[in-house]
């Protein structure tokens, strides 16, 4: 018996299908516009389902994204100093819920290094008796903020680190990056246990005149709730409005009025203002 011809053949349907898949591909792109195009294309036939799609597109955008583009700023990070001793940089570690942290000399520019946060676990063994954290830091990869993010994270996957420090073209700290903050560029946001924390209101009610406020919550949302007008033109967060009219970091307590809000320091480091009491105009018991 013959071989029927049409046995080896794909059937009209499939013949169809293929010949669909395949004309996309009879020229090569010439351009990135025309891949994504030929991609999307794909998505719409469900070749590629929303998820694959959305990460292709990330992975093409990576490769035009300098480092300054996605880094944490300078102000955001937060740093040990080369002197603290356990008490000292412990309760920053477990607040704070990262894995990694630059470590500082005499300024946030002098970087000594960057300690993970599992070398602290012999602390728990040994004591800390002769505890130095010089001992046990490791080298900061220091990189430029022009650095491309597919150059980057090359880098990052063929050296086996995950943290790099970001210089300015001055030569100072402009803040640093990490390769979650990389795949994040590709996949979307990347949560984990301690984000439930950044969930939290940034504007809490604790009376009938008095909040605790988040020094990050930005001016419009601050604006917002209390129809203030403080301008956004130097600033993008209330933190930043204080700092301002204090003319200096200030410590826990010191208070402050701007435009009839009173504004009380509930919690500041060496950096930054992270919390405030604020009174609200027109409110007081």
């Amino acid at each position: 018996m013959s071989e029927d011809p049409s046995s080896s053949q794909p059937n009209g349907q499939e013949k169809s299908w293929l010949d669909r898949f395949f004309s996309n591909f009879s020229s090569e792109p010439n351009s990135r516009e025309e891949l994504l195009a030929i991609i999307k294309e794909a998505a719409e036939r469900e070749l590629l389902d929303e998820e694959a799609l959305s990460i292709i597109e990330g992975a093409l955008d990576v490769a035009d994204q300098q480092v300054r583009e996605v880094l944490i700023p300078r102000p955001q990070m937060v740093v040990l100093n080369i002197e603290d001793s356990p008490t000292d940089l412990l309760p920053k570690v477990i607040e704070s819920g990262h894995s990694r942290f630059p470590v500082i000399g005499e300024s946030i520019d002098d970087i000594k290094g960057i300690l993970l946060a599992k070398d602290l676990l012999p602390l728990i063994l040994g004591g800390t008796e002769d505890f130095d954290l010089s001992k046990i830091i490791r080298p900061a990869v220091v990189i430029p903020e022009s650095k491309r993010l597919n150059v980057l994270l090359r880098e990052f996957r063929e050296n086996r680190y995950h943290m790099a420090m970001v210089i300015d073209e001055y030569g100072g700290i402009a803040g640093l990056v990490t390769i979650e903050d990389l795949l994040e560029e590709i996949v979307g946001e990347i949560e984990d246990e301690t984000d439930e924390e950044e969930e939290e209101a940034s504007i809490r009610q604790v009376s009938d005149s008095d909040y605790i406020v988040k020094a990050l919550t930005p001016i419009e949302e601050f604006n917002q709730q209390f129809t203030s007008g403080f301008s956004e033109d130097e600033f993008d967060t209330i933190g930043g409005i204080v700092m301002q009219a204090f003319g200096h970091l200030p410590s826990r307590n010191e208070q402050i009025e701007i435009q009839g809000f009173q504004f009380k320091v509930l919690y500041s480091d060496s950096r930054k203002i992270h919390l405030l009491r604020l009174t609200v105009p027109g409110k007081d018991s």
